[in-house]
């Protein structure tokens, strides 16, 4: 299926041409030696080139899209951003990196950003566009394609809002001052960022709740004993992890000792090892069940209520009740090779662990790439779960199917 075959038959053409090459994958190491020896054409000379293979990769997954899906008026509308975008970029595609045109490359660099700020709330707004036209209920082998198309349209946002921040910061009106490389903080402090977070979040903690957990850090440095643990890392994306864990902890706790005069602290571990620097945040807030923990990953699930219908045709904004904010949590974890679990005991409480890579060179960008095997996946029907894959809804499915009939035969028998 081609976006607009007619009237962008040449925009099409070129996203077939560019589409054929694998985005080029950047460690933060990469980042910050180019950053230390910024030179403005050799970073236009890269983007021109990498930006339309990281559009055009994820551009061609949109129009593998179920029809149903493809035909709501927000998706329609993250389309035409996508292609907009992709033209803009294309402009540059033979210029002469100038001072003139470097100019006008980090402009447009900066309305593309502008342009996408709204992609998740967008898509969020189509995928409930999608379940109103169908009564609520989506066919298994849709959801399976939404959840896999989605991990990755947000991944390839990730990747090429990091390409556009770096260069924006780095060439941009403002000169940068202090010790940041672009986005990146080489000496980024994880307690500090706990802190802003969780003071962020209690915020809006006491704001809904009249009062919040307090919050217990523990450093331990098993790398350089007694010193305070550092990290080369983008300190926006740990704050979006931390501050999304801390409302649901400071959430769940409220709740669970709502009617409690002093709530249990919320605590938070962080510990350098040899591989990895892990944040683990820990809470009293009840837990969940364990059949419901691979649940809060998948972006059609929440526990919140779901936020009330735009009476304008623009997506809201808040993203309460749309149920994504642990599944991109989990993105920018493992953008840079990192990852974020969750484990709970029901009745008590929940751990959630960030892992981030402990070495810059070793924390490498995770890409999304168009291929033969993303082709298939968009068209296969619901995979068959079995006794070996104990995170298989289609397991448990089927396993209190068996029990039903298993019961049935028992009553029929004898």
């Amino acid at each position: 299926m081609k976006l607009f075959p007619v009237r962008l038959s040449n925009i099409n053409k070129m996203l077939d041409f560019y589409s054929q090459f694998n985005p080029s994958p950047l460690s933060i190491k990469q980042f910050i030696d180019f950053g230390l020896n910024a030179c403005p054409r050799k970073s236009y000379v890269f983007l021109r080139k990498e930006l339309p293979v990281r559009l055009a990769n994820i551009m061609k997954e949109i129009t593998l899209l179920p029809e149903s899906l493809l035909r709501m008026p927000s998706v329609g509308l993250v389309s035409a951003w996508y292609v907009k975008s992709f033209e803009e970029v294309l402009a540059f595609e033979k210029t002469d990196p100038s001072e003139g045109n470097l100019e006008k490359f980090c402009k447009s660099l900066i309305q593309i950003r502008d342009r996408h700020s709204d992609v998740v709330q967008t898509m969020a707004q189509g995928i409930l566009e999608l379940k109103e036209s169908r009564n609520g209920a989506i066919e298994p082998s849709t959801e399976l394609s939404i959840q896999y198309f989605l991990d990755r349209l947000y991944m390839s946002r990730i990747s090429i809002r990091m390409l556009i921040n770096q260069h924006t910061i780095l060439f941009g009106e403002i000169p940068q001052t202090g010790r940041h490389i672009g986005s990146i903080d080489p000496l980024c402090d994880p307690h500090m960022v706990v802190r802003d977070a969780y003071e962020n979040a209690r915020f809006l903690c006491d704001q809904y709740y009249l009062a919040s957990p307090e919050l217990e850090v523990i450093e331990h440095n098993e790398i350089d004993k007694g010193n305070p643990i550092k990290i080369v890392y983008v300190p926006s994306h740990l704050y979006h992890m931390l501050f999304e864990l801390f409302k649901n902890s400071m959430r769940a706790v409220m709740e669970h000792h709502g009617t409690e005069d002093d709530v249990p602290p919320i605590k938070v571990t962080i510990v350098k090892g040899k591989e990895d620097i892990c944040v683990k945040m820990s809470d009293q807030g009840g837990g969940i069940r364990r059949s419901q923990v691979d649940q809060l990953f998948k972006y059609m699930y929440s526990t919140a209520p779901q936020p009330p219908k735009s009476k304008t045709d623009l997506p809201l904004v808040p993203l309460a009740g749309y149920g994504y904010g642990l599944p991109i949590s989990r993105l920018y974890a493992r953008y840079f090779h990192g990852d974020l679990v969750l484990f709970s005991c029901e009745g008590y409480g929940s751990d959630a662990i960030i892992y981030l890579k402990a070495f810059s060179d070793e924390a490498n960008e995770l890409l999304p790439i168009f291929n033969k095997t993303s082709t298939r996946f968009y068209k296969a029907t619901v995979p068959t779960g079995d006794w070996s894959n104990q995170n298989s809804d289609m397991n448990s499915k089927q396993m209190n199917a068996q029990t039903r009939r298993a019961g049935s035969f028992s009553t029929n028998t004898s």
